[in-house]
């Protein structure tokens, strides 16, 4: 399990991208104009990427600490 602050890494098609988590989401939320399902259950995180400090969302279970 992850928490904010924690510094992750997860996969993209151009490799791994490493970041921070800077929230956790356990309810239905937005970024960018799309809509995101979580819950307690299937939590997502918002990570912001080390090398573009662009945030995106993932299910907490395809981040891993790095």
């Amino acid at each position: 399990m992850v928490k904010e602050g924690d510094h992750v890494s997860w996969k993209t098609p151009q490799g791994k991208t490493e970041g921070e988590v800077v929230e956790k989401k356990t309810d239905d939320f937005e970024l960018y104009g799309q809509k995101r399902r979580a819950d307690e259950d299937d939590p997502q995180v918002i990570v912001e990427s080390d090398k573009s400090g662009k945030k995106a969302a993932h299910k907490e279970e395809s981040v891993e600490k790095a």
